[in-house]
């Protein structure tokens, strides 16, 4: 996933994924639904249309969510905690540091919160496993930069939903 959640709301691409296999439409709607605003395919763009593309890998957030032509007046993890509301399913997006485990985690009840998730790249999308809350103290958060710089601060109290 590129970006990161916020920092650049003129960037045009959202990045997320998904827990569980959702159906590309189902995701269309819930962003479309999300933005109040039309959401396509990429091969059918339009007007003032967000084009989205869906597609699955493994792991534990197994949809793949690429949204083009988003919108830059909108903060993005606003618009990915509203989505992840109406899927009823976690979602990941980019945080705010260089710390290259380090996401944002939108959750069903539209709760956003640091966590740490490890990577592997297959032929199919990035497999992204094991989440857990970004507490300071998790490894991770040594390994990298930022964790307590983030606008997404360290809660070592929260275990992580997913």
């Amino acid at each position: 996933m590129s970006g990161m959640a916020d920092a650049d709301p003129t960037d045009g691409l959202w990045n997320w994924c998904a827990a569980g296999i959702l159906a590309p439409q189902v995701v269309r709607e819930a962003v479309a639904g999300a933005l109040q605003r039309p959401v396509t395919t990429l091969d059918a763009p339009g007007g003032d249309a967000v084009l989205c593309d869906v597609w699955h890998a493994g792991g534990d957030f197994p949809t793949l969510i690429d949204c083009y032509l988003a919108p830059g007046d909108l903060a993005e993890a606003t618009i990915a905690s509203a989505v992840a509301v109406r899927l009823g399913a976690d979602l990941l997006l980019p945080d705010d540091t260089l710390n290259p485990t380090r996401y944002v985690l939108a959750e069903p009840d539209g709760t956003l919160r640091a966590v740490h998730v490890d990577e592997t790249e297959t032929d199919d999308g990035t497999e992204r496993r094991h989440v857990r809350p970004c507490t300071g103290s998790d490894p991770d958060c040594a390994a990298g930069p930022g964790c307590s710089r983030s606008r997404w601060k360290p809660a070592p109290d929260r275990p992580a939903a997913a």
